[in-house]
């Protein structure tokens, strides 16, 4: 099914759109929407008339309700995949159509119109819907990868590029952000340069080794050879535009997938010293991770060394020290960090984790406390701070705590089964034995090979 411009409607259809534009702007909402449903129904792919639909929807709506139809679309975030729907699309798009009539917030609806304009091959609509999820959900990582998808679909590589930094704001080495960001950089490439014109893409490129590049580059093809390719070229780009912090990425990935660690915390410094990069929360978070992960190289290989030579003083001093050098540097970042974002819950739960990692106790609950406040790290944090009580033995609190975030998993994986050991564990200090075998229990029921719960439950039957 085509997508199809106003221009392109019956005449009459024309006039009654124009005419509904006239209503919107007289604050005639019913009008407005019944013609563009009228329309819809003759035309399903003329996005501008689902687009004036649904300006009309939201001016109805007025912020009101929507609250339960958020909450139930927000269960559905697995990615959306293009044409796997059900098998009538048309029926997929009625349904949402109605859906979305009641709630233009509606979350689900706006996740099935999307699929459902995928199995119709209604690629823009495809994207108008999911753009809407991006205005509900800003931080649905799978929204965000599955949008980006769409706008390349549609020969939008800059939409997708601005998905792409999205994700990799928070998470700077999300793998598919990094991947999304290099396929739109590719086609962005191909869009400036006005090589899907006329003749094949091979015959558009100065050279084959171009070629080879562009096309590997899309691939993600990791290969040692190829690397140092677009190592060259992403470093050629970037002595180009010095202020495109794109470039920085890609140099610094690439370096990371040559395993030259160093030179990749180099560029990321490099990165961070631009204008923009200062103020970068993901540069800053890429730049601890990877001053981590070198710190982490030198113990392994001090560690290493001990091994090889058990008794000599000097590699046993060294690598004290490596591991000294490791937690104050984990400990200081995570300070620095919290003190400089105090709203990134995700990094006071780390930080809070190193706290009681380090006995330092009440230190670790003030971050828990503050950490659970985010909906990501709500769960860990409340487990956190059910150790950190526990190791205070005040195990009512503990419990409390633990009891808590076993009722907010719903699904009994590792997760689930770690929190509930926890909260028999604290039963079993405050003696109650009965309470403690009914938590092991519940886990013994599912996974009988979990940690020692066989060994407790048979110990408490066998008595």
């Amino acid at each position: 099914m085509p997508e199809v411009p106003v221009t392109s409607l019956d005449p009459r259809h024309q006039k009654l759109i124009e005419n509904a534009r006239v209503a919107l702007d007289r604050g005639n909402l019913d009008y407005t929407l019944e013609v563009t449903a009228q329309v819809l129904k003759v035309a399903p792919g003329c996005l501008p008339v689902r687009k004036l639909q649904r300006v009309a929807q939201l001016k109805g709506v007025k912020g009101k309700g929507g609250f339960m139809a958020k909450a139930i679309g927000g269960l559905t975030n697995a990615p959306f995949l293009f044409g796997s729907g059900k098998k009538d699309p048309a029926k997929q798009l009625e349904t949402a159509e109605t859906m979305l009539a009641k709630d233009p917030n509606n979350v689900a609806a706006l996740k099935l119109l999307a699929e459902a304009a995928g199995g119709l091959g209604l690629a823009e609509t495809v994207a108008f819907a999911l753009d809407a999820v991006r205005e509900l959900e800003p931080g649905n990582r799978a929204n965000l990868l599955a949008l980006g998808e769409a706008w390349l679909a549609v020969g939008k590589p800059t939409e997708a590029l601005k998905m792409a930094d999205e994700i990799l704001k928070d998470k700077p080495m999300d793998a598919d952000a990094q991947n999304l960001m290099r396929k739109a950089s590719i086609a962005q490439t191909v869009t400036k340069g006005n090589w899907e014109g006329q003749g094949s893409f091979r015959d558009k490129l100065k050279d084959e080794a171009q070629a080879v590049s562009l096309e590997q580059a899309a691939k993600v093809v990791a290969s040692g050879d190829m690397t140092q390719r677009l190592l060259a070229e992403a470093l050629a780009l970037a002595a180009k535009e010095p202020t495109n912090l794109n470039h920085y990425r890609s140099v610094t990935q690439a370096y990371e997938k040559l395993g030259n660690l160093e030179e990749a915390l180099v560029w990321v410094r490099k990165a961070r010293a631009q204008p923009a990069g200062g103020a970068d929360a993901s540069l800053e978070k890429q730049e601890i991770e990877l001053a981590t992960t070198v710190i982490e190289k030198h113990l392994k290989a001090a560690e290493a060394a001990v091994t090889a030579a058990p008794n000599d003083p000097a590699a046993k001093a060294k690598m004290d020290a490596a591991r000294a050098e490791l937690a104050d540097f984990k400990l200081s970042e995570a300070k620095r960090y919290v003190e400089r974002y105090p709203n990134d819950y995700e990094a006071r739960y780390k930080l809070g984790t190193l706290l009681l990692d380090l006995a330092q106790t009440d230190a670790a609950i003030g971050q828990f406390q503050q950490a659970q406040k985010g909906p990501q790290v709500r769960v860990a944090s409340l487990v956190g701070l059910g150790r950190c009580f526990k190791a205070k033995k005040l195990f009512d609190l503990a419990v409390a705590q633990l009891t808590t975030a076993k009722k907010e998993l719903a699904q009994m994986d590792d997760t689930k089964k770690d929190v509930i050991y926890e909260l028999g564990a604290c039963f079993e200090l405050m003696g109650k034995a009965d309470a403690a075998i009914a938590e092991f229990k519940e886990i013994y029921s599912e996974d009988i090979g979990f940690r020692d719960v066989a060994d407790k439950v048979n110990a408490f039957y066998t008595k």
